[in-house]
């Protein structure tokens, strides 16, 4: 009897990241647009040609007032999304007890459609159906996309743009707050968080470090530049 093969003693990784928590995207979206926002606040009231009492009065009002508008935003709109989603299983739900040959149909083409052979597709599709529960989540996964039973949490999402956008529109306020009131190095400062910022989600989603901290750094850039140049001459214009 030939002896059974010899399995590797650790097998490669094959489990994945959460990528429907809802928290990735508003936390990434919240800490860069509240570093390229503020930077790109008092960068046009220092333009202005206004002191550093004044931006740093400015820089926490938008701080806060950002920070709150972020998470109110995307709390709506995962809470949106997921009642959209309800609605369609709902709908979904009907459709199965209503007509469960013509929704078993339906699924085995679905199947098909994924190369799935014709008598296998009816198979799988039979058992499926008979399981209500689990009928209905694969018909919902197979006709909008989604998993109703793993949506993303508004409140992770609220929760996680407010902190991360309050954090990334600190940063340019930075010098300010310890006394050294310059606006190049609240500059410099956000520029390095933002090269940082844009390289660091660039790892996460495994894509060159250069790349998304040059790009994150230049869209930065160009912002606090175009606000820099409407605010001095807006200064010019009332002052």
């Amino acid at each position: 009897m030939a002896a059974a093969p010899d399995l590797p003693d650790s097998l490669p990784d094959h489990s994945h990241r959460d990528v429907a928590g809802g928290w990735l995207r508003p936390a990434v979206f919240g800490a860069m647009d509240g570093l390229v926002t503020n930077v790109s606040l008092i960068a046009g009231v220092g333009g202005a040609g206004r002191g550093p009492h004044f931006i740093v009065l400015t820089g926490l009002a938008g701080l806060a007032a950002g920070a709150f508008s972020m998470a109110t935003g995307e709390y709506v709109s995962v809470s949106s999304q997921n009642e959209l989603v309800g609605a369609e299983v709902r709908k979904e739900r009907v459709e199965l007890e209503r007509n469960p040959a013509g929704e078993q149909r339906e699924l085995a083409e679905s199947f098909m459609r994924s190369g799935v052979d014709s008598d296998l597709a009816h198979q799988v599709a039979r058992q499926v159906s008979a399981h209500p529960d689990s009928a209905l989540r694969v018909h919902v996964r197979e006709e909008l996309g989604v998993d109703y039973q793993d949506l993303p949490s508004p409140v992770a999402a609220g929760a996680a743009s407010l902190l991360t956008f309050a954090l990334g529109a600190l940063i340019p306020l930075l010098p300010y707050l310890a006394g050294f009131a310059s606006l190049p190095a609240a500059l410099i400062l956000a520029a390095a968080a933002a090269f940082a910022g844009g390289g660091l989600v660039s790892r996460i989603t495994e894509r060159p470090f250069l790349h998304g901290a040059l790009r994150q750094l230049i869209l930065a850039a160009v912002a606090a530049a175009l606000t820099f140049g409407i605010g001095a001459a807006a200064g010019h214009i009332v002052g």
